[in-house]
């Protein structure tokens, strides 16, 4: 007779995170980052950042180095633009995957452009909008590759209400609409859940990372999650995901971890 454990969920609310807030940038980390280190909470699976950012108007992140990291942006209002050393040069918005390989070095800028957008009602007045994103790093499988860059319109698929393939590197998804990234033990899955949407099954995978982006959201064995929140499930998935309203949910599947 064999027993089964049962997954292991740990959920962490929104208000527990440590922030950045240096008037331009609102930030809040799920993992350790920058001076906000902590030894107990440096990644959960291959997955080490998951950045919560707001960015003001006519301001950003000024050009600066990456190495050896799969980069997921994933805009949730307003929108990002961003250069690289590489020569890629393009506006990021909602429904719009983006992704770089940092490999052996890649420089880049990301920066909240809206005030150069003039209202189409008031030509002489600039938009001071915010921009809303999520920035995730994920391990690659090995050091040293060449950088890359890829971004892709995956607005029609979240259309559904379901969850849907955004980046992975998996062969499961291989004939999905996403965009790839250099780690085969990994995806990352969004659903635009809505009150009509049916329950929706995780992935059952060794390591999950939930992260509800916007609205709230509904978890099998935890109950209510809000803006923010998010829940690192171990040992296992299937469990259930809905809402009674509208949310945002990010799923990363993961079928590794560091140091194993």
């Amino acid at each position: 007779m064999t027993t089964s454990t049962a997954p292991a969920l740990d959920v962490r609310r929104a208000d527990d995170r440590p922030a950045t807030n240096i008037g331009w940038l609102d930030s809040h980390h799920s993992f350790s980052f920058g001076h906000h280190y902590d030894p107990d909470n440096t990644h959960h699976g291959v997955l080490m950042v998951n950045n919560d950012d707001i960015v003001d108007a006519g301001t950003g992140f000024d050009t600066h180095p990456h190495r050896d990291m799969e980069i997921v942006t994933w805009v949730l209002q307003g929108s990002l633009v961003h250069q690289d050393s590489i020569g890629h040069n393009g506006l990021i918005y909602p429904g719009l995957a983006q992704r770089m390989s940092a490999g052996t070095g890649i420089l880049h800028s990301e920066k909240n452009d809206s005030w150069r957008l003039a209202s189409t009602e008031n030509p002489s007045q600039k938009h001071q909008d915010p921009v809303h994103f999520v920035q995730m790093w994920v391990v690659p499988d090995e050091a040293g590759i060449t950088p890359g860059y890829e971004q892709l319109e995956i607005d029609d698929e979240l259309l559904s209400g379901g969850l849907v393939p955004v980046a992975s590197g998996m062969d499961a998804y291989k004939d999905h609409s996403a965009i790839r990234i250099k780690n085969k033990y990994a995806a990352m899955h969004v659903a635009r859940l809505r009150s009509d949407t049916p329950a929706q099954d995780l992935p059952d995978a060794p390591f999950l990372h939930v992260f509800v982006a916007r609205g709230e959201a509904s978890l099998e064995g935890v109950g209510l999650l809000r803006e923010g929140d998010a829940v690192r499930i171990k040992g296992g998935g299937g469990q259930t995901l809905s809402t009674t309203s509208a949310a945002e949910v990010i799923v990363w599947e993961m079928h590794a971890t560091i140091g194993r």
